[in-house]
Order: C-alpha cells, then structure tokens, then sequence
C-alpha cells in the first residue's frame, strides 16, 4: 500500500434531526458548517446504500483547529432506521469523538446547556512524563458519546 496516497476524510454521525445536531457541534465545540447542506438521493445512493428511495440530507463541519483537515459530517436518512441501538461507554466499534479544550468544566457546562449530558465524573489524572489530564464523557443530544479533555504539559 506504500504507493497508495491515503488520507482521512470524515467521521459520520447519523442523526434523528442533523440540522439540531449540527448546531449542536457548532455551538459547543466551535464546528464550522461546510457549505454546501447535502441533499442526496436518486439511483446512484441506493445502489450505494442498498436502501431503496433513500434520501440523505445533512452538512459537513469543520472541526476547530483545522482549516482543512478531516470534518465531521452529520446525516438524517428517509427512511430511518428503527432498529436504535442500545449505546453504552464500552460498546464494540465506533465509541467517541474527542475534543481538546482549555476548559473541561466550562465546555460541560456548556454541552448540557445545549441539550448534552455528563457521564461519569470529571477525572484529573497524572500521567508521569506526559502532564495532567483532565477528562470527561458525555454525551450529545441524540445519545453519540463525546469525551472532553485536556492536557495540561509538564
């Protein structure tokens, strides 16, 4: 695969509502919409898909720190899928999406404020040779996991 140029993309958080979990990410994690809203449907994504009449509606966001970097892209699929999983910490596959902040208390605080909510406790803990980390879980307002954290250098 040397000779293959590989780049990452996206992480895709299917929602029940993308337009209130894209405002979400913007408001809490400083994400930025990435124009232009996706709107797809027609032969070519249900062939993708293997969902007959699928319709994908959503937007990418641009992740603070990176003007060009990979994004998080957010979807609302008709029809949905009814079968909801039943979500916890340590489930098998995909699990968080993390985000480094200066303020762990104060970037809770804010995700509950806008619908989010805390899992756990906030834990500080003493990495020896690496500084101290302060972390938490929590999860957005449709239940996708988010760990908040910082590392202060020594």
């Amino acid at each position: 695969m040397r000779g293959n140029n590989i780049k990452y993309i996206h992480t895709n958080i299917i929602a029940d509502d993308w337009e209130k979990l894209a405002e979400f990410y913007c408001k809490v994690f400083n994400c930025e919409p990435v124009l232009p809203e996706r709107d797809l449907s027609g032969e070519w994504i249900d062939k993708l898909t293997e969902i007959d009449s699928v319709r994908v509606r959503g937007i990418h966001l641009r992740l603070p720190g990176s003007e060009t970097g990979p994004t998080l892209e957010i979807f609302e699929y008709e029809p949905e899928d009814k079968n909801k999983r039943r979500q916890s910490i340590n489930c098998k596959g995909f699990a968080h999406i993390a985000f480094h902040v200066d303020s762990v208390e104060e970037v809770l605080e804010n995700l509950i404020k806008h619908g989010g909510s805390q899992i756990g406790e906030i834990v500080k803990k003493e990495y020896e040779g690496m500084g101290l980390l302060t972390v938490v879980y929590a999860k957005d307002p449709e239940g996708n996991f988010v760990e908040v954290q910082n590392w202060l250098r020594g």
